[in-house]
């Protein structure tokens, strides 16, 4: 136990004595966080939609007088007057305005004969995220257009009630989950795969090979070096993250220690999967050269993004087998849901046998030589 204890007292020192590697480790992901969850996380406002009126009657003006209610309260869009549909349409194909709505001439002959009158949304659909707004915004509107007079007492179709069991979760709380997790990523690709590999490189590591240290006593304190690393990063992302994207009771005690448990899983697992990655190569260039790939491989397919269940079956088996997906599931129960530890325990149980095989498999491939 002393020589792990010495091996993980070496490496922490020139952790501390690193500080872009502190840097890299912590600030980046925050970062990231705090852009990428601004980013995506609004609600998308003040679209530019241009209205073509062909008819002018009443029951058009109406429809008019409510796009104006919604630019000026709800403000998911802005209106633009236009007589020609042909400027308009020339207008959003270059960009000046997101969607275009054509009231057509016969509409108020139509509303009042009730004939089924159909109002074209016309839209610049290479934006997805705009154009499901508005496709959602005019919808209810045409169905409040098409309410007339009071509502029965009772109704005499189904209707759905939504209930939502928690509060509002912005974006930034969503992807903070992942965000923690990415911060442990780092620090065991940089504070422990690139580290250990240019250790070799330069030579250090023959000092460890002359001395009685068994190959089990160099593999634990490498890793539980690198997990030390990896706790620190994730604790400081946990607290500072909940602070910056407002989860409520952050420092909550059991709440803490439930994510201490993850943290302490995650980075077991994160690090004895670089070790293994590592464990053959001599070259300090591999794993600079396969870092990126490695984010894009173990981060997007996590869920910490976009839910697994939009993604094709090749990528689910990914998730499935990806430990960054029990890792983020792990962290958005407890921050989003704030649950208990069976909520956890399947995400653990995971990590646990995941960081089991990692080991195992790099005390194989480890050689006790040169």
């Amino acid at each position: 136990m002393h020589r792990i204890l010495a091996i993980i007292e070496r490496d922490m020192r020139r952790f501390r004595r690193s500080p872009l590697l502190v840097f890299a480790s912590l600030v980046l992901p925050l970062t990231q966080l705090v852009v990428l969850g601004y980013a995506f996380g609004g609600k998308i406002k003040h679209l530019k939609v241009g209205v073509v009126d062909q008819d002018h009657g009443l029951p058009a003006i109406r429809l008019r007088e409510m796009f104006g209610a919604i630019a000026a309260n709800a403000k998911t869009f802005d209106t633009v007057e236009y007589a020609d549909p042909r400027r308009a349409m020339l207008d959003m194909r270059e960009g000046r305005i997101q969607a275009v709505i054509n009231i057509p001439p016969d509409f108020s002959r139509q509303v009042l004969a009730r004939m089924a009158p159909r109002v074209a949304l016309i839209e610049d659909n290479t934006d997805n995220f705009s154009a499901s707004t508005l496709q959602g915004s005019m919808t209810e509107l045409v169905s409040a257009y098409n309410q007339e007079g009071p509502a029965p007492r009772i109704p005499p179709f189904a209707r759905l009630e939504t209930v939502e069991v928690y509060p509002y979760i912005p974006y930034i709380q969503y992807l903070l989950a992942g965000s923690i997790a990415l911060s442990i990523f780092i620090t065991a690709m940089i504070g422990g795969g690139i580290i250990y590999i240019d250790d070799k490189a330069r030579g250090l590591h023959e000092g460890y090979l002359v001395t009685p240290i068994t190959k089990v006593e160099l593999i634990l304190g490498f890793n539980l070096a690198g997990t030390v690393k990896g706790i620190l990063a994730g604790t400081v992302l946990t607290v500072v993250g909940s602070f910056i994207a407002g989860v409520p009771h952050p420092l909550e005690p059991l709440r803490m220690f439930r994510l201490m448990l993850v943290i302490i899983a995650a980075s077991l697992a994160f690090i004895s999967m670089m070790f293994l990655l590592m464990v053959r190569i001599s070259d300090p260039l591999v794993p600079r050269a396969i870092f990126g790939v490695l984010n894009a491989l173990l981060f997007f397919p996590s869920g910490a993004i976009y839910p697994v269940n939009a993604f094709p079956a090749w990528m689910k088996v990914i998730a499935f087998i990806d430990p960054f997906t029990y890792a983020v599931h792990a962290f958005k129960s407890l921050l989003l849901k704030n649950t208990g530890i069976a909520a956890i325990g399947g995400d653990l149980a995971y990590l646990s046998i995941f960081t089991i095989i990692m080991m195992i498999a790099a005390t194989l491939l480890f050689r006790r030589t040169l």
